[in-house]
């Protein structure tokens, strides 16, 4: 699954607008694997909190996967920005809206 642009380290946009017109794309993908699996357990995602589409699709595909399928387990990795190593100065925002959805 893939677009055409990215979310350029804005949350909303990666959350609102880019990333909503993909989700779907990713969860009929995520559908189709978990209809493959014998015994479903649950998931494991790995995003960055820094950036637009790790930070703002990523929580828009954690709450779609979660509301799809309430009764499997959810285990998220999610890549802290820091300030030492910051590429962008929006990144601190980019985690506490990821963080508090």
């Amino acid at each position: 699954v893939f677009g055409q642009s990215g979310a350029g380290n804005n949350w909303a946009k990666g959350h609102y607008t880019e990333g909503a017109e993909l989700v779907d794309q990713v969860l009929d993908v995520v559908r189709r694997e978990a209809e493959g699996c014998d015994c479903l357990q649950g998931f494991q995602i790995t995003h960055s909190l820094g950036g637009g589409t790790g930070a703002g699709m990523g929580t828009l595909l954690i709450s779609k996967i979660r509301e799809e399928f309430p009764d499997r387990m959810m285990a998220t990795f999610s890549v802290v920005p820091s300030p030492k190593v910051s590429d962008t100065v929006v990144e601190p925002y980019n985690a506490t809206l990821s963080v508090h959805q």
